[in-house]
């Protein structure tokens, strides 16, 4: 059976998958970008292909799945850089209650991935 899968998604270590400010110029808001800095230097990049569906969009489309509990699968990348503010993926979510558990975490040296599943 297909899932439905978040993958690749870059937060700061404080929680925030997009900086301040963001815009049409800046779509990631300042210095969002720097999440992204990890991405092309990994093989879980050369990896994600698969018949999965894959959800798109920014930190509050991933939250109301997550609220609703129709994310399967998620892959967080956590890169080591400060926003300070922006568009915040985890507010308010608690995971444990809708029955997200954490079922590996790789440290590698441009970010640490984190993989939740549903539990079933």
């Amino acid at each position: 059976m297909s899932k439905l899968r978040v993958q690749s998604f870059a937060i700061s270590i404080d929680g925030y998958g997009a900086g301040p400010n963001q815009d049409l110029q800046n779509p990631l808001g300042i210095n969002g970008p720097e999440l992204m800095e990890w991405l092309f230097h990994t093989r879980v990049w050369q990896k994600m292909h698969g018949r999965d569906v894959r959800l798109g969009g920014g930190a509050s489309t991933i939250r109301e799945y997550l609220r609703a509990g129709l994310i399967d699968e998620l892959h967080l990348a956590i890169r080591p850089v400060l926003l300070g503010s922006g568009e915040h993926l985890l507010n308010d979510i608690d995971a444990r209650a809708l029955s997200y558990e954490c079922t590996k975490y790789v440290a590698g040296g441009r970010a640490a991935h984190v993989f939740w599943r549903k539990r079933m």
